[in-house]
């Protein structure tokens, strides 16, 4: 892993390099490994082993060991990716769509020419996730040896170096996503469900006022002066806000279907998906179909699903702040407002002590790397360095804890579990899309391959409801007479496509 493309001999000097792997092991345990690079002849980890690379490379006056020792027995915080360089680096609507690949359990492959973009694109779409919690396999940095990987039968997040995109784009079933050039591919054999209307429009709109303030604006005759972007840790927390505001009303209600089904040993709870869907009034729809029966969300109710536990913004978000959601969509204005409140709040819970001073990490000289006689890294005495932690770990004992405890509560109820849509846009809609359906098979039935090629993309959308399949096989059995018709190959096409669209 501290080598994902193998070692390499090279006949030039090259600046030391950085990234983060991550390995998780047999119990969804993370194991996270911060890797320098450097050649002989700034987050806390990276810093840390800069330390290291600094005082080798200048020859400081400092026993490594001791400096090994006291960095390993420090804790220091994984590292997390930057949500807006992923919007960056890929735009809206692809983090989107992957945001989507992988709440509904689909492969996600990045690549890129960085391995440190890779460790930052993989953090960054997986933190978007919360409060639900990744549990498959996560591997930013996926070593040339292991590529294999990439054939495993269950989702994935993994980024692999762009020297192997010519191999990963093989692959059948796997949406990949090019970081260098802002492009994902979505294979042909995977029905990518989206997001609820109007929870994707409001999502797509509120990360355009985050990520693009000035686009509201750009055509005005005489524009106000330019808006300035947060700062970069901000808007990190205002483009997480957004996703906090959706999963709360994705989520709106869900405490009203828990069953408590066994307190003692252990809390035994289960969710009524169907009272769920049929509630929100999105029993046809694939996409909250597909997250409610995922590890993720099963995951969600065994933590969440106690009545009495810790609590946390979210918590505070889905039980309080659902209803002012919900009128501040009209109001962009209001909206930023209340996107900056979660944001602020994110910040001070990840940052509890924000006028924490912090010693300025020495960097090496500028130009080190070429120096011409430089002494090779020495070897480390690991005894020396195991005893030295072992003498640091006493010291710190009697030393308070470093994280806050949380204090248990009763977890409010929130607000019932209501329609996501109106009902009579859902009749208008459903109707329509039927008409389609039936206009769609008539053309195909008629040989008419024109009209068909343009109704057959909305009567596949519209194939994902109940009451559309079922247009299907109505309309199929009067077309088809006494068990037979005759078609020809591009007709048969279309019908087959049709049904493995319906069977999904």
């Amino acid at each position: 892993f501290c080598q994902p493309g193998g070692w390499q001999l090279s006949r030039e000097r090259k600046q030391p390099t950085f990234f983060v792997v991550v390995l998780t092991d047999i119990d969804s345990d993370r194991h996270y490994c911060s890797c320098l690079t450097f050649y002989e002849a700034e987050i806390n980890l990276q810093a840390c082993l800069g330390l290291i690379y600094t005082v080798y490379v200048d020859s400081l006056n400092v026993s490594l060991e001791s400096l090994i020792a006291n960095l390993c027995a420090c804790l220091v915080p994984a590292a997390g990716g930057s949500q807006n360089l992923l919007f960056v680096f890929s735009g809206i609507q692809n983090v989107l769509s992957l945001f989507c690949a992988v709440l509904t359990e689909n492969k996600v492959l990045f690549h890129s020419a960085s391995f440190q973009r890779l460790s930052d694109a993989c953090r960054a779409l997986e933190s978007l996730m919360f409060p639900l919690k990744y549990s498959y396999p996560y591997i930013p940095i996926l070593p040339a040896q292991l590529l294999e990987v990439l054939s495993s039968p269950t989702p994935f997040i993994i980024g692999v170096h762009s020297v192997f995109k010519t191999d990963v784009h093989e692959l059948l079933d796997v949406i990949i996503a090019d970081l260098d050039g802002g492009t994902i591919k979505i294979p042909e054999c995977i029905h990518l469900s989206s997001l609820p209307e109007p929870l994707l429009h409001q999502t797509q709109a509120a990360l355009s006022l985050i990520l693009h303030p000035d686009l509201e604006v750009a055509d005005h005759a005489f524009p106000p002066p330019r808006t300035a972007l947060s700062h970069s840790k901000m808007l990190d927390k205002e483009v997480r806000a957004v996703f906090l505001r959706l999963f709360a009303q994705l989520f709106q209600g869900y405490r009203s279907c828990l069953q408590l089904i066994r307190i003692h040993a252990e809390p035994v709870i289960h969710f009524h998906k169907t009272a769920f869907l049929g509630q929100r009034g999105l029993v046809e729809n694939d996409f909250l179909t597909k997250v409610l029966n995922g590890m993720a969300f099963a995951g969600f109710v065994s933590e969440r699903g106690p009545p009495y536990r810790s609590c946390d913004l979210f918590d505070e978000v889905v039980a309080f702040e659902v209803e002012r959601i919900k009128v501040e969509e009209s109001n962009p204005m209001k909206m930023i407002k209340h996107v900056r409140e979660l944001a602020e709040q994110l910040f001070k819970n990840e940052n509890p002590n924000p006028h924490m001073a912090f010693q300025k990490v020495p960097r090496p000289t500028e130009g080190s790397h070429l120096r011409v006689h430089i002494l090779p890294f020495p070897k480390i005495n690991e005894t020396r360095v195991q005893e030295l932690i072992q003498e640091n770990l006493a010291k710190n004992q009697n030393a308070p804890p470093a994280s806050r405890v949380e204090k248990k509560c009763v977890v409010p109820a929130g607000p019932p579990v209501v329609s996501i849509m109106d009902k009579v846009t859902t009749v208008f809609n459903s109707a329509q899309r039927l008409e389609v359906v039936r206009n769609c098979i008539s053309f195909i039935f008629e040989n008419k391959t024109l009209e068909t090629e343009k109704t057959l993309p909305a009567a596949l959308r519209a194939l994902k409801g109940k009451a559309a399949r079922q247009c299907l096989t109505d309309e199929l059995g009067l077309h088809v007479q006494q068990n037979r018709a005759i078609l020809d190959h591009q007709q048969f096409d279309y019908i087959i496509r049709m049904m493995n669209c319906t069977l999904q």
